[in-house]
């Protein structure tokens, strides 16, 4: 496979998962930008914070995606057809009980969660209102993450694009629809929401049974319940979700800090983590590169292409990453005044423009390594790993509280750069097990 793993190749699977990943900080500035329209400060902290709120819930379910591409990756490498059918059968039935138990847990986890947030009670209000109908695409959107992951898994990744795109673009088009001409408020928001996700799971739905039809091999209910196989599933799935819990307390913790620091700081971060998530979304794409080269090199058994496919997941990476930085720092006003009509909100984000910015670049290595490991399911050490960065982090944030929101911006900085450089420091060791030759 050494041969076959090229710029192009690496392209070929990064470039549509980045056009589509645009797609989703886009749902971010535009619902941001509808609400702020409304000229209300609450209501775009509350928006904010809900949106965040939806991506941490349904984030930590993220295994069902990136599992799911890893497993199906090294079904295809080890030429298994009927394992790869399987492998979606078995993610697609977690992912529904998990959307189910949402919706029915779904009073005591606004509780719990809104309490925690730590905001005004305007913006705590407008915020459940925008919960309790935005919990309803529960199943749904995590079913989509198992179509996704399916289909990265088979590098069929513009097909994956174009559901993305449409799912995110059909938001976006509610939203407008719905909170400015129909006057639905914070609740037209989040009702956008559930109609794309629940379309673009049908349609999803749609693509697997099109691509499968193609894909050869039989069909075995059994194949789904095989025990060393669902045994192994949910060790990755379990450390999976431990690693991408850490990760989610890490901006949970940042987002309520600047709750508790009033409205105005809440909603000048959050137009700044709209930098961020732009930032991420291009290094995530080379991340979705590495799951599915190095997955299916570790299914191949072709040490060779592994290392390739690693070695230029990084370079590309930080190209981006530093360029996607010079953006930020050059162009990053004008970005604040369209996202924002409040003058005070402005003033705020533009305090803290420069650290935002330099998230890509501190995250280059976070990103591709987390691709890597997924690709090869060191999930156990990945898990490990971050939560190692998630004390530095703490601990950095503690020593620079009297920095106040710039300390937090700092730790959330080194935070990056810790998740990046101990998966560097582990790597050698478990790319040298992974390929062993037994003796």
């Amino acid at each position: 496979m050494a041969d076959k793993v090229t710029h192009a190749r690496v392209f070929a699977i990064a470039a549509p998962t980045m056009v589509a990943n645009l797609t989703t900080p886009l749902l971010g500035i535009v619902g941001t930008a509808v609400i702020g329209r409304l000229g209300e400060a609450h209501l775009i902290g509350a928006v904010a914070m809900s949106a965040l709120v939806f991506d941490l819930i349904f984030w930590i379910f993220g295994f069902l995606r990136m599992g799911t591409v890893a497993l199906t990756a090294q079904a295809l490498g080890a030429g298994d057809a009927v394992e790869q059918r399987a492998v979606f059968m078995r993610a697609l039935l977690v992912a529904v009980l998990i959307g189910l138990a949402l919706i029915a847990l779904q009073r005591p986890l606004a509780t719990a969660i809104y309490a925690a947030m730590g905001g005004s009670e305007a913006v705590t209000a407008a915020a459940k209102t925008y919960f309790f109908v935005r919990i309803w695409s529960a199943p749904f959107a995590l079913g989509g993450y198992v179509v996704l992951g399916w289909l990265v898994g088979l590098a069929r990744t513009g097909i994956a694009l174009a559901l993305q795109i449409a799912i995110n673009v059909v938001n976006m088009a509610l939203t407008a629809l719905l909170v400015l001409v129909l006057d639905f408020g914070i609740a037209g928001a989040a009702l956008g929401a559930v109609v794309a996700e629940t379309a673009g799971f049908a349609a999803g739905l749609a693509a697997v049974a099109y691509v499968g039809r193609d894909a050869g091999g039989g069909f075995a209910a059994s194949g789904i319940f095989d025990r060393a196989r669902l045994v192994r599933l949910f060790a990755i799935n379990r450390d999976i979700m431990i690693r991408t819990a850490a990760l989610i307390t890490a901006f949970f913790f940042f987002t309520a800090q600047g709750a508790r620091a009033g409205d105005t700081l809440l909603a000048a971060n959050a137009v700044l983590h709209n930098f961020t998530l732009i930032g991420s979304f291009f290094l995530d794409g080379f991340a979705t590169a590495a799951e599915q080269l190095c997955g299916r090199s570790v299914g191949a058994r072709d040490r060779a292409a592994f290392e390739r496919a690693v070695h230029l997941v990084i370079a590309w990476g930080f190209a981006f990453g530093l360029a996607t930085t010079a953006v930020f720092l050059l162009a990053g006003g004008l970005l604040i005044d369209v996202m924002t009509t409040s003058p005070d909100v402005r003033e705020a984000a533009r305090q803290f423009l420069v650290l935002a910015g330099l998230a890509p670049a501190a995250g280059v290595l976070a990103y591709a390594y987390d691709g890597i490991f997924i690709g090869a399911t060191w999930a156990r050490d990945m898990r490990n790993l971050m939560l190692a960065a998630l004390a530095i982090y703490f601990a950095t944030w503690w020593a620079l509280r009297p920095l106040g929101n710039t300390g937090l911006w700092l730790a959330l900085l080194a935070f990056l750069l810790a998740r990046g450089l101990l998966q560097f420091a582990r790597y050698g060791r478990l790319l040298r097990t992974t390929f062993a030759v037994p003796g």
